[in-house]
């Protein structure tokens, strides 16, 4: 009927029962419609309307119909060698995408991917010419419609347009000629065949309990004369739990839905037609426009949602004018949703009988051998299974394929290289070490801590301290030759004090030791003693290589101090090998040489208080006061230090 009507190029929706041959109906006038070049040479097309782009477009809303409507449409164009590509989600694009640049004459795809690469400027849809909607109350389903409409946007304005389902609701209808323009409505039935369900297949309904079920359904698998079962469940944890339950009882079982990958829903329908497994358990994914030759029963495990659902269920058996069973159990909570749609489709099983899986009526009703008990025998367990079929490498999104699960491995074999902890190991190793032995420095002090120090920061204490140890032997050499006969006496308590102590125990011990010095004196036995006399014998330099700390780089200008004019009573200041010990001996000398000028001079420096604790520091060392009462005041600042000793040095110069 629809033939005729499609074949002139009018606008046609289709309706008509599961099972009847509705692929064919829109896919013989499309492929007719298809400009190919066995056209242009019979003379039938010009050689203009050749052209690499899609010709005609069939959007339909599950993966498993579009790859079964690809298969029957290359079946019945390969005489006129059209090429048709199946575009849908779950595989990589890469293949699809390579296909389209080849040229393709049909699509047939899902929403997603179509909008996908039509969205990247990879799939080319203005010189469509048919589009055909299968399944259409789906497709325009509030689920599917905003897509379905914007693909319709980026189609020519002047195409045909064909809807074609075994169900179609009036709002469908009326909504579907806004996209259509004069459509033809056919709805074929046969003659002799009433109602909305095909003829040819026999229902039972039965009202059993939820925790019965799989042993009903092991039952009733075993009955006389059963070919392949499809078995629909509601929900996806349903149908994976049934599969498996299933499979533990000795059927060839496997699973169709929508939490498994691309490949494994096609390795379970792919094995199904095989006949590898005679039972697919799955949800209302497969309930559309799946096609199987050989199914004689399907069970609907849990209750349908509604009318329609129930007609696509029951449609897999019955096919092509074949005969079949469809069994529905429905639960005690189901009960009010199944007269709902007994109401609607008019049938005869308003109140279902409770059945239970020892109840005489299933065993007789459904031919099931006598005895039979939930567990399958092992004698009749002569299918392959599931694992015989191989799952294919879709190369699918999501790192589900093998090749994503192959390279798994090795980034993590180049991580390591990448990890910061290597790099640290190597600042810390043996390439720091040799910078640190190359630095300059004295020989021997380079020697010493070559041979104890591995850590940096300890090595550069230690170098210190054997210059110091240097610096004290060579004092000791110059006061030998050149001795001075003043306070040496006073030093000689401090230096084994002072060559331990750090930076803040220096600075007190410095000022009460210079005020103390002349009360208390002691022998000079020690070299030690006449630091400044050593400073006027030695060079500037040697002073430097006294200081331990790493501050010593400050103190590099020589020219800046001159340690030749400091007086004898203020060798315990400098015998310290710190810079303040220094500067604290320093402004003690100012008293005895300078005018009070050189302490003005040092005031603009930093604030008055600093300024007026330094002249009391002076007059104190002058007057030779308590030592006790003013150790505190004598303590001086780093660079207050360097500028009057600089100032000290310049006034005695003159």
């Amino acid at each position: 009927m629809t033939l005729p009507v499609a074949l002139s190029g009018s606008d046609v929706i289709g309706q008509a029962k599961t099972g009847t041959g509705k692929t064919l109906g829109f896919g013989l006038p499309l492929l007719e419609r298809v400009t190919v070049p066995a056209d242009v040479e019979a003379g039938r097309a010009a050689p203009e309307k050749l052209t690499d782009a899609p010709q005609a477009l069939i959007v339909v809303p599950t993966r498993e119909l579009c790859q079964q409507v690809t298969n029957d449409l290359l079946t019945a164009g390969k005489a006129r060698n059209v090429r048709v590509l199946a575009i849908y989600g779950g595989r990589a694009y890469e293949p699809q995408v390579e296909a389209l640049k080849k040229g393709v004459d049909v699509i047939v795809g899902t929403p997603g991917r179509l909008l996908d690469l039509a969205g990247q400027r990879k799939l080319d849809l203005s010189h469509i010419r048919v589009l055909v909607l299968d399944e259409a109350d789906e497709m325009l389903d509030l689920g599917f419609l905003p897509d379905v409409e914007r693909i319709i946007t980026m189609l020519p304005p002047k195409r045909q347009t064909m809807l074609f389902s075994a169900t179609m609701p009036g709002a469908v209808i009326s909504l579907a000629r806004r996209y259509m323009s004069q459509p033809t409505h056919i709805n074929a039935t046969s003659p002799d065949d009433e109602g909305t369900t095909v003829k040819n297949t026999v229902q039972h309904v039965y009202r059993a309990h939820n925790m019965d079920k799989p042993e009903m359904l092991s039952r009733i698998l075993q009955a006389d004369g059963r070919g392949l079962a499809m078995v629909f469940c509601r929900t996806k944890r349903t149908a994976a739990d049934i599969a498996d339950q299933l499979e533990k009882r000795g059927f060839a079982s496997g699973a169709v839905h929508g939490d498994l990958g691309q490949g494994a829903r096609e390795q379970a329908l792919r094995a199904f037609r095989n006949g590898k497994v005679d039972v697919l358990v799955c949800t209302d994914v497969a309930a559309r426009g799946i096609d199987v030759e050989g199914v004689t029963h399907v069970i609907n495990y849990q209750s349908p949602e509604d009318e329609k659902t129930y007609l696509h269920r029951i449609g897999r058996t019955g096919r092509a004018g074949a005969k079949g069973i469809a069994i529905t159990l429905v639960d005690w909570d189901d009960i009010p949703r199944w007269q709902l749609i007994n109401k609607a489709l008019d049938l005869k099983f308003p109140d279902p009988v409770e059945t239970y899986s020892t109840s005489p009526h299933l065993y007789e009703e459904l031919d099931i051998p006598a005895g039979t008990k939930g567990v399958l025998p092992r004698a009749d367990r002569t299918r392959a299974g599931l694992r015989a079929e191989q799952v294919e490498d879709l190369g699918e999104t999501g790192g589900r394929g093998r090749k994503s699960a192959a390279s798994a491995p090795a980034p993590r074999e180049e991580r390591p290289p990448r990890t910061p902890r290597q790099r640290r190991r190597t600042r810390g190793g043996s390439t720091l070490e040799e910078g640190a032995v190359t630095v300059p420095a004295p020989a021997p002090a380079a020697e010493t801590a070559g041979d104890d120090a591995e850590p940096r920061t300890p090595r550069r204490r230690r170098r210190a301290r054997a210059a110091v140890a240097e610096a004290v032997t060579e004092t000791a050499v110059a006061v030998a030759e050149a001795p001075v006969a003043e306070p040496a006496p006073v030093a000689e308590a401090e230096p084994a004090a002072e060559a331990k102590p750090r930076r803040r125990r220096t600075r007190a011990t410095a000022a009460k030791e210079a005020v103390a010095a002349p009360v208390a004196p002691a022998p000079a036995a020690e070299p030690v003693v006449d630091f400044q006399t050593v400073a006027m014998a030695a060079p500037v330099a040697e002073p430097v290589a006294t200081k331990p700390r790493r501050r010593t780089r400050v103190v590099k200008p020589a020219d800046e101090v001159d340690f030749q004019i400091a007086p004898v009573a203020e060798p315990a200041t400098e015998t310290k090998p710190r810079r303040r010990t220094r500067a604290a001996a320093k402004p003690k000398t100012e008293t005895v040489t300078a005018p009070a000028e050189d302490a003005a001079e040092t005031k603009p420096r930093r604030r008055r208080p600093r300024a007026a604790a330094t002249e009391k520091a002076e007059t104190v060392a002058v007057t030779e006061a308590a030592p006790d009462g003013e150790a505190a005041p004598a303590k001086p600042r780093r660079r207050r230090s360097r500028a009057t000793a600089a100032a000290t040095a310049e006034t005695t110069e003159g």
